[in-house]
């Protein structure tokens, strides 16, 4: 059994939500990067302070329940507006922030039996991982999932305008200087478009046991 599984992959690909059903049916630790990524922006959000700033001293903390702690505060739900899903994407530029929180990604994985979703985790996070999956979609599918997730949540939402976004997104995270979003060379490529996320899933537990 693969004791460390990265996944990586674009904005709405559902890194996210196999990741954290694999780590339940393996028993694994689920580390959801992104999250830690917009708890930052949420921290920039709130207290008005830059990035350098807020980034210093930050406590951000992830159970096993996948709940996101912001200096002792569960966030779990506010990290997922439309305003910190695009602060995210800005703070993510910043090369002190990544270095903070790629710290703290290799800390959390030392324990081995862990699954680590992200942009950059096969790349840079855990180069030795010993599985690595990049998983993919088209942008209008991406864009569809998005959409449907915001409106299950009560969010307004506009299918355009999230696709718009969504470019965008892949843009900004493929051309950014710093850990861009790339696959990894012995990455496995998964194309999640017309499949169903058990089917995601169960081809994740397949490699996980190869």
């Amino acid at each position: 059994m693969k004791k460390i599984i990265a996944v990586d992959g674009p904005a709405g690909a559902g890194k996210s939500t196999v990741s954290k059903i694999v780590a339940a049916r393996l028993g694994y630790t689920y580390i959801d990067t992104g999250a830690m990524y917009r708890a930052v922006a949420l921290k920039v959000l709130q207290s008005g302070k830059p990035a350098e700033d807020v980034i210093q001293d930050i406590d951000i903390k992830l159970d096993e329940a996948a709940q996101v702690f912001l200096e002792g505060v569960e966030v779990t739900k506010d990290i997922r507006t439309p305003e910190v899903s695009r602060g995210a994407s800005d703070v993510a530029k910043f090369g002190f922030v990544r270095q903070k929180l790629t710290e703290l990604q290799r800390a959390m994985a030392t324990q081995g039996k862990v699954i680590m979703d992200g942009r950059d985790i096969g790349t840079q996070v855990l180069p030795n991982a010993d599985l690595k999956i990049f998983l993919t979609a088209t942008v209008e599918e991406r864009a569809r999932r998005r959409f449907v997730e915001l409106k299950e949540k009560g969010f307004a939402a506009n299918f355009d305008q999230i696709k718009k976004e969504i470019t965008l997104r892949d843009k900004q995270d493929s051309e950014r200087e710093i850990a861009p979003l790339a696959q990894a060379q012995d990455a496995v490529l998964l194309d999640s478009t017309s499949l169903t996320i058990e089917q995601v899933v169960a081809e994740i537990l397949r490699l996980a046991q190869g």
